[in-house]
Formats: structure tokens, sequence, C-alpha cells
């Protein structure tokens, strides 16, 4: 196998968002009287779609509107909330990313994010110019777990799934490259230190050991 690409995932991979999509969550369900302890949610959803995430609280709770608003709004609460609160980079984010770009592999970025929630990011960041495709949920009719998104980058990139490698961070995530077919690195975080990744290629502590790896490939 000769690796050609890395495929990195976004939220809790390469920036620490979480907590931000919880505020907006949290600021969405207010109104409703439903709150949340922040890490317990973030253990639960992380990783997860937001549509997902928005029928089990709306079951949950009974809640009188749709599982769709919910979704909707919480999409319209962050776009507005990123656009003045960029995340914090996860640790060894911004020296993986230039290192592989350096590298001469071709990297993409596959998220379950909405284009409204990732591009301000990404391009906040800095981040954008360095990827050869980006993926969001809006781009495919089955976003992660379904491993669609994956299937569609490397169709961009025009890279067979051998010769590649994805990073993620949740079960979801491992889920959606294994269904492409794709070996795939786990590199849990505090919300996802739990998750199951016995399905995952590898385990890896931080993006650093995943870049002495990519090393030991070329």
């Amino acid at each position: 196998m000769t690796l050609e690409a890395v495929l990195f995932d976004m939220d809790g991979t390469l920036v620490d968002s979480e907590s931000m999509h919880f505020v907006c969550w949290s600021k969405l369900l207010k109104p409703y009287g439903v709150s949340y302890l922040e890490n317990n949610f973030c253990q639960r959803f992380s990783g997860r779609p937001t549509l997902e995430a928005a029928i089990e609280i709306k079951q949950e709770h009974n809640l009188s509107v749709s599982a769709q608003f919910l979704a909707d709004e919480k999409y319209r609460l962050f776009g507005e909330y990123v656009i003045t609160h960029l995340p914090p980079l996860m640790p060894f984010t911004e020296q993986t990313l230039k290192a592989v770009k350096a590298s001469g592999l071709k990297m993409a970025l596959v998220t379950g994010s909405a284009k409204s929630e990732a591009m301000p990011i990404l391009k906040g960041l800095g981040f954008y110019e360095l990827f050869d495709t980006v993926v969001t949920k809006d781009d495919v009719t089955n976003p992660k777990p379904a491993g669609d998104p994956y299937l569609l980058a490397l169709k961009q990139i025009n890279i067979q799934a051998g010769n590649t490698i994805a990073v993620e961070d949740t079960f979801t995530g491992v889920t959606a490259a294994n269904n492409a077919l794709l070996r795939v690195v786990a590199i849990a975080n505090s919300h996802t230190k739990d998750h199951d990744f016995s399905q995952a290629t590898y385990k890896m502590s931080n993006l650093d050991e995943f870049w002495q790896w990519v090393q030991s490939q070329l």
C-alpha cells in the first residue's frame, strides 16, 4: 500500500468545537425548559448527526416542535455563533496539517457538520486552502455514519481507498470510514474516550503521533 492521501474529520479531531456545539444546543433548548450537563451531552452526541440528536431530544422531552425544526435552528445558531467564536485547536493540529501538506500527500476534510458550520471555522483559522477538497453533510444524501462522505471525497481527489487513511475521533466517524472501506486512525478526546474504537485500524494519542506514522509510510 502506498499512502497518497489523508482524510481528516474536523470537530474533535482538528478543532475542539464540541463545547461550541453544546452552547448552541443549550441556547436552543432553554426556552423549552430542557438542559443538559456539558460532559454528559458531549459524550452522548459527539460525532452523531444533528438531526439524529434532535430526534432523540424531542422524544426524550416530548417537545411540541419537530426534530427537523430543532436541527435547522441548531445549524442557524451555530452558523451565527462561529462568526465571532472560533474553536481552539486540538493538540498539534496546525503543525500536522502543514506537515502533511508539505509532504505532497493530498488532503481532504470530511465532516458531519453543515457547510454553514464548517466553512467559517476552516476559513477563519486559515486552513481551508490546505485541503484539496472539503465534504460536508450538505454534499451527500447520507452523512456519517454512512460511508458516502468519504466515498465522495475519494472521488473528488481521484485516489483509491486502499491508498488513503482517515483520521477520526468518534465511533460514528470510525464507522463511516469503515463503511467506505478505509483504514482509519482513532484519536479519542475527553468527550469520546469512552467510545467504542474496536473497529479502528489504529488507535493513537494525538496528531503528532499520527504524523510520525505518516512519515514512516512515505
